[in-house]
């Protein structure tokens, strides 16, 4: 498997990946390839953390991390987390978190947030973003928000995470 920096040229099979990657998720939309071609387009994009992951020459998976904040600290969103389901439990998510993780530890990233399932995202590393100071918001299970610390000298934070706009919360 290779994980790179998604490129203009993916997009289209992108999308149509996190279509059917969504299709069958328990708490999904149906527009999440929408809100990802939105964010693209917005301020809070930022080109080095939309990763796709190839495997035998075709996408198997997509991450995208955008800018938001918690007060007056700038931290990332994960959104959506995206693999083909011929792909799915083999490692193509757990991939593009580590790897994106790591790049936005080095672009100086402090904190990831996500909104997901409470039995996936704690085996990449996410906690309960109350834990992190984090308010979690009205009508959202505590144990779905989560969030970790990207890096050793990440400041403490706290209050109500501020989403890009493209996200509509």
């Amino acid at each position: 498997m290779r994980i790179r920096q998604e490129e203009p040229k993916d997009y289209g099979e992108v999308y149509e990946l996190i279509k059917e990657a969504f299709a069958a998720a328990e708490h999904a939309d149906g527009n999440e390839q929408d809100l990802t071609a939105a964010l693209r387009k917005g301020s809070a994009f930022i080109p080095e953390l939309s990763l796709v992951a190839e495997e035998n020459g075709e996408l198997a998976g997509h991450i995208l991390f955008t800018k938001a904040h918690v007060g007056e600290c700038e931290v990332l969103v994960l959104a959506p987390l995206s693999v083909k389901p011929k792909y799915q439990r083999q490692g193509v998510g757990t991939a593009l978190m580590k790897e994106g993780h790591k790049i936005a530890a080095g672009l100086g990233y402090p904190y990831a947030m996500v909104l997901g399932s409470e039995t996936y995202y704690p085996r990449a590393g996410y906690i309960p973003a109350a834990e992190l100071g984090v308010e979690v918001p009205e009508g959202i299970p505590s144990a779905n928000f989560m969030g970790m610390k990207l890096r050793e000298d990440a400041p403490s934070i706290g209050g109500k995470l501020v989403y890009a706009e493209e996200f509509g919360i």
